[in-house]
């Protein structure tokens, strides 16, 4: 993927997604939020969908999409697809939530239970995808995909000038990837700081190993960047490319991250936006003095979540 793809990106679905706006916020120290989770169906997601489907020649979109989803992606293409008024197809794992499940079938596309992990589900939609002749819209395998992902640091480049630093959650790394990808050409000063859950390192550990690998994971309240990845993923290199530090943070740290943004600013984001500031926030020291950022990626809590996030929160 180039720096050109993500650009072409850009100038295709800005007309239908949100330039979201960025934040500077004190959590005690200076850094800049930008604030994905008001994005369109609440999640960045929506604009790498956005970006795959307009790519569909007319026959690919006349016979519909397939992908498969945690929520927040299959969020993105349902909407993306009613958009475009093509049919979509999202096969979910027995993880998903049952409101994300609703809010995808709500949204027009047929919602299909397959395996009980993410991967499983991927895996059972991609052979289906196949059998059927359909395309198959990957939630991070797919650089088409990414390069929508990567707007977001078109607009965080004209936003924040000089940044240092962009903090950002990884789970399959379409995100980082597409965004690294741009800042790296524009910005090389700005070091790119790749997020982890402690209970969810698997991007992380398959760039340790150079490959894919099986990744022992523990549940987590992050729950967008849970799941392995896809043998062949074109996002493991994209990610040994551009990231530059990873940092991890434990589930304690997430969840204090996530209710400090709720009583200092007010929003209320899902755990991979907590991720990534709960990482900052380890990390601030460090840029105290620098520009830093951090992508709050999405507001689509489990009611789960959302439960442990609002108790102890008030008061």
């Amino acid at each position: 993927m180039l720096t050109t793809d993500v650009l072409a990106a850009y100038e295709r679905i800005a007309p239908h997604t949100r330039e979201t706006p960025v934040e500077l916020a004190h959590l005690p120290e200076a850094v800049w939020l930008k604030l994905e989770h008001l994005q369109h169906t609440g999640s960045f997601k929506y604009r790498g969908a956005s970006n795959r489907i307009a790519l569909l020649a007319p026959e690919e979109a006349a016979a519909g999409v397939v992908t498969a989803s945690n929520g927040n992606h299959g969020l993105g293409v349902a909407a993306a697809a009613r958009a475009r008024g093509i049919a979509a197809e999202v096969f979910v794992s027995a993880q998903v939530a049952a409101a994300k499940a609703r809010r995808i079938e709500a949204l027009g596309a047929r919602l299909h239970r397959a395996g009980d992990d993410p991967l499983a589900a991927e895996l059972a939609a991609r052979r289906t995808a196949a059998e059927s002749g359909r395309v198959f819209i990957s939630p991070y395998n797919d650089a088409d995909v990414a390069a929508g992902q990567g707007t977001i640091a078109v607009e965080l480049h004209r936003q924040v000038a000089e940044l240092d630093a962009v903090f950002v959650a990884v789970g399959g790394g379409g995100l980082i990837g597409g965004i690294g990808t741009y800042l790296k050409a524009v910005s090389p000063r700005t070091e790119i700081v790749g997020c982890w859950p402690e209970n969810s390192p698997v991007m992380l550990r398959c760039m340790e190993a150079g490959r894919v690998v099986e990744v022992a994971e523990e549940p987590t309240l992050s729950e967008s960047t849970a799941g392995g990845l896809e043998p062949g993923s074109v996002t493991l290199e994209l990610c040994r490319a551009v990231i530059d530090r990873a940092v991890l943070a434990g589930e304690e740290e997430i969840l204090a991250a996530m209710r400090r943004l709720l009583h200092t600013e007010h929003w209320l984001v899902e755990g991979a936006a907590g991720v990534a500031l709960a990482c900052f926030l380890k990390e601030a020291a460090r840029y105290r003095g620098k520009r830093a950022a951090v992508v709050l990626c999405g507001r689509n809590l489990s009611p789960a979540v959302l439960d442990r996030v609002l108790v102890g929160a008030v008061g």
